[in-house]
């Protein structure tokens, strides 16, 4: 019995959630614009004993086309594997 009581306020809670969407279309998705408070600052500020530990733009933008070279070197040294094994196996089927 319990069962269909949830069964039936689950459904409940469907109907429900699909009218209040119907009715939020009107309303915009983003909220006006808050000035952050003092914590809020406090906390984006550059902290310099942190200073040492963030990674720069420029080492990064490095880092990441070393890894993009690498990943393409690997993906031709693979294709070039498949590519040799195929042609030692076709040349041992012509013999």
């Amino acid at each position: 019995m319990a069962f269909l009581l949830t069964k039936t306020t689950l459904a409940s809670h469907f109907r429900s959630h699909n009218q209040k969407t119907e009715h939020s279309i009107y309303l915009p998705r983003r909220g006006f614009y808050i000035e952050p408070g003092t914590r809020e600052k406090t906390l984006l500020a550059e902290d310099a004993a942190l200073k040492p530990f963030k990674s720069y733009k420029r080492s990064v933008k490095q880092l990441k086309r070393i890894g993009d070279v690498l990943t393409i070197v690997v993906v031709a040294g693979c294709c070039y594997e498949i590519y040799v094994k195929a042609t030692t196996r076709e040349e041992t089927r012509k013999q």
